[in-house]
């Protein structure tokens, strides 16, 4: 009889069980949040950085976003190499991503200083910190799915059974988890750049601080979830990397206050006095009270106390030949304008509207600088506002009583995107909208020798808004007054050799105004009316004809 064989049940293998998807669902989910805040921190850095440094933002904007975003693209292509290392790569990547991220305020600002030219700089960090963000998203998505395929219960999932919205086994469910994620961290960080970071840290700091928290997400998400996709020289290169790249943006935190010292120093010379960010600029002001006193605002000189007087003679004594009891100065917070608008005699009420408190609290209260403009805002009749011009307009003609005899436009230079609205159409139908019959207008407009396309632009502007316009010009701007903002060329603290500032005086319709100066105004420094005819030529010497107008919805001012 043949003894049945006898079968020993299998023995079973105990293996780890498997780490369900739902388990780092939403670590990820998180980490994608924080990292998207973080990568558009450092986009919108970089834009508000080189708009300072560079000037016309509209430009500066355009190029950051569309190189990143092309960048992004590219940096999605690369990762497929990574993919058979995800957890390895994701933690480099964000290692890379917060060392170039957090740095990249400093090194641009240090090239500005040092150097002078920094556009190609700035589309050096933007392609590199395009690539890097663009690496995220698939990295992630293929972490998750090499995870085993459980449910979100953790038991296996029944063959046949379709994965549902939600399921971590959906894969469209996980695109889309990950996509909502990076668009909501992409709204915080937009958020919090403004109205968190750059109020209270300022844009060198705000950006290392920034990178910190990115380094630290990405490692941690890395080191704890994706732990067992680590070999062991991966783990050690993760945290290497990452606490290489935490030092160097601790190091460079607590040195930071030093290097932007060192480099103000560079940009305006040893003799910086004043150096303050107000909630709309960055005010420097250098030299006094024993030396010429210059003023820069976000780096641009706009008072060079050497010649300032010629400017601002040329600007405000030919506007007011006539009836002048009721002044509006447009910009104009050095309160220098205002110093000479009352020399007049017959000034009753001088109206200075200024966007920046700073500059106006900042001219007020230092010693050298009040002396300068002697004291303006001291005088009863001086009365400050503190709006955008434009705006400000838009309501003056409900609420003035009285309109204005003579309105001055003391602006940067219609070449600064800032500035861009308050020298179009519009903005000089408002001004008409405030002027006395008989009023007067008057422009500065840049120079029109070096940039005589903007100048003769300003002057097609203001035609085209109803205004009869006399071009004329002053010669003895230092280079750079109020124009190149990019620092590459100039020599010193700005300064060069002579130029010009060009003006236009102009009145609702008619003939073109009288270009003179009134009978019982002041003696001046530079100006005298033998002058004055030789200032018209001097400007119709560059003239431009055929140009269209600048409007809201098209600028055509351009650095």
């Amino acid at each position: 009889m043949i003894e049945p064989t006898a079968t020993l049940p299998p023995t079973r293998v105990r293996r780890p069980p498997p780490r369900p998807r739902a388990t780092v669902r939403w670590p990820v989910l998180v980490v994608v949040f924080v990292c998207a805040a973080c990568g558009l921190v450092y986009e919108l850095e970089l834009v508000a950085l080189a708009s300072y440094l560079i000037g016309d933002s509209v430009t500066q904007a355009s190029v950051v976003l569309s190189v990143m975003v092309f960048a992004m693209g590219l940096g999605s292509l690369l990762a497929k190499r990574l993919r058979c290392r995800a957890a390895v790569g994701f933690g480099l990547v964000e290692g890379a991503l917060a060392l170039v991220g957090g740095t990249s305020a400093l090194v641009l600002y240090a090239c500005f200083a040092w150097i002078g030219a920094s556009r190609g700089v700035l589309v050096a960090f933007s392609l590199t910190i395009g690539i890097l963000i663009g690496a995220e998203i698939p990295l992630l998505m293929s972490l998750i799915q090499r995870a085993p395929e459980r449910s979100a219960a953790g038991r296996p999932r029944r063959a046949g059974r379709p994965a549902r919205a939600g399921d971590p086994d959906d894969p469209a469910g996980t695109v889309a988890d990950l996509f909502a994620a990076d668009y909501v961290g992409a709204l915080v960080g937009g958020l919090a750049f403004p109205f968190l970071l750059l109020p209270w840290l300022g844009q060198l700091t705000g950006a290392l601080v920034t990178g910190a928290v990115n380094a630290v997400a990405g490692a941690a998400l890395v080191l704890w979830f994706f732990r067992r996709d680590l070999t062991t020289r991966g783990r050690a290169l993760v945290i290497g990397v990452n606490l290489a790249v935490l030092g160097v943006l601790a190091t460079a935190t607590v040195l930071v206050d030093d290097f932007e010292q060192a480099a103000r120093r560079a940009v305006y010379g040893e003799r910086v006095r004043v150096a303050v960010h107000t909630e709309v600029q960055e005010v420097v002001l250098t030299g006094g009270p024993e030396g010429p006193l210059d003023l820069y605002l976000d780096g641009r000189l706009r008072v060079a106390g050497e010649d300032e007087y010629r400017y601002h003679e040329a600007l405000v004594h030919p506007a007011m030949n006539g009836p002048h009891a009721r002044v509006l100065i447009v910009g104009g917070g050095d309160g220098l304008a205002a110093r000479e608008v009352l020399r007049h005699p017959g000034v009753r009420s001088v109206t200075v509207v200024e966007l920046d408190p700073g500059v106006v609290r900042l001219a007020r209260t230092d010693p050298a600088l009040a002396a300068l403009n002697g004291h303006a805002f001291r005088d009863p009749r001086v009365e400050v506002v503190h709006a955008d011009a434009f705006h400000w307009l838009r309501g003056a003609a409900g609420h003035v009583q009285e309109r204005y005899d003579v309105v001055i436009s003391d602006l940067p230079d219609p070449g600064i995107t800032p500035s861009t609205k308050l020298y179009s159409q519009e903005f000089y139908g408002l001004a008409a909208g405030v002027l006395a019959d008989g009023g007067r207008l008057v422009v500065h407009a840049g120079t029109a020798t070096d940039r005589p396309h903007t100048y003769w632009t300003a002057d097609a502007t203001l035609r085209a808004a109803g205004y009869a316009t006399r071009p004329y010009s002053t010669e003895g701007r230092a280079s750079g007054f109020a124009a190149g903002p990019d620092r590459a060329g100039r020599t010193g603290a700005g300064r060069g050799g002579p130029g010009d500032w060009g003006f236009l005086l102009a009145v609702r319709g008619g003939r073109p105004p009288v270009l003179g100066l009134a009978p019982d105004g002041p003696p001046l420094r530079s100006l005298a009316p033998r002058d004055l005819p030789a200032a018209a030529r001097r400007a119709e010497r560059t003239r431009l004809t055929g140009l269209a107008p600048s409007t809201l919805v098209h600028p055509r001012y351009g650095n």
